[in-house]
């Protein structure tokens, strides 16, 4: 996988003596984590996998998973599927096939040798970028600390792009259309360092983290488009970077829509720009990836105007404090 550009933050100290040597070994690129849990790897494409027959040193043989999911065993002119089986299941099959006019009571171990299939990536804001191979369920927390952590571009959000695709191996079947889709799932850093969330990683995920926020403004202001947050920032400080309303705006109905946490879907807060400016209400800070409307479109209105103005190439509005 190419190499990404990127960034870093403080590792968690005890969070490094929970990883222990293992953490102390990762390498950018291809750390291997074994466990000895129930939660085993699942073989994958382009794994390379020993085999060992018991007192049959002739038939021992190190065998690469074809790109079709199949390997190919020492006296057996059959194939045998590899893909998504553990390590004891596919020394089952393989013994069973031996079993079959060649050997009378075989005993197969198999080791996956080299874990080439399976990686998940880190991007963005991290010091050590790369793809990492795993063997075990593994929490954000764990991924983020093999990355070195975000280092000193990183803004306060990561966000987890989970691909469903037919590569990786599922427990659930059948599989729908719908696991064709990329979800996508928002983390602030702070809150995943502090074990207030978490999530489980699986083979494939991609972990971005962010270098700054994002905040969109839309509608009836001087330069509606994208704020790159790197500091806190409140409502009327991210009109006051569009350069202000335009001339009738109606103030007390400016709505916040905020993603709800794990989802797609966005909240809509409703806010009296006049009571602010009145000092009679607060000015609420904004959060990541909230759109602020000025106007009284609906909600996919909004959305659509928000493409079309990334479309459109309008250039960041960057808040560097007020």
């Amino acid at each position: 996988m190419e190499d990404m550009k990127s960034f870093k933050y403080p590792a968690v100290a005890f969070f490094l003596l929970m990883v222990g040597t293992g953490l102390a070994a990762a390498q950018q690129g291809g750390a291997v984590i074994t466990d000895n849990a129930a939660d085993r790897y699942r073989i994958g494409f382009q794994d390379v996998i020993d085999i060992q027959v018991y007192r049959h040193p002739d038939l021992n043989i190190r065998q690469t998973v074809s790109p079709d999911g199949f390997i190919r065993v020492a006296r057996l002119n059959q194939r045998i599927a590899a893909v998504c089986k553990t390590e004891a299941e596919l020394a089952n099959d393989i013994m069973a096939a031996y079993k079959v006019g060649y050997l009378v009571d075989p005993f197969v171990t198999v080791t996956v040798a080299e874990q080439k299939s399976q990686p998940i990536s880190v991007i963005g804001a991290v010091e050590k970028p790369g793809s990492y191979f795993v063997t075990k369920h593994m929490h954000l927390l764990e991924i983020l600390a093999l990355a070195g952590g975000p280092n000193k571009e990183a803004g306060t959000r990561m966000l987890v792009a989970r691909p469903g695709n037919t590569t990786t191996c599922r427990d659930k079947a059948p599989v729908s259309k719908d696991d064709d889709d990329i979800a996508l799932m928002n983390f602030k850093i702070r809150d995943v360092q502090e074990g207030k969330r978490t999530l489980i990683m699986e083979p494939g995920d991609i972990v971005s983290v962010l270098p700054a926020d994002n905040v969109f403004v839309y509608g009836n202001v001087v330069e509606p488009g994208q704020i790159l947050v790197r500091e806190p920032i409140t409502l009327t400080q991210a009109i006051a970077s569009t350069k202000g309303l335009k001339s009738a705006t109606d103030k007390d109905s400016v709505r916040i829509l905020r993603q709800k946490p794990d989802s797609l879907d966005r909240e809509e807060i409703v806010v009296d720009l006049k009571a602010i400016e009145k000092g009679t209400a607060k000015d609420p800070y904004l959060e990541a990836n909230d759109i602020v409307a000025v106007s009284r479109d609906d909600k996919k209105a909004i959305m659509h105007g928000i493409v079309r103005t990334l479309q459109n190439g309008v250039p960041g509005i960057f808040a560097r404090g007020f």
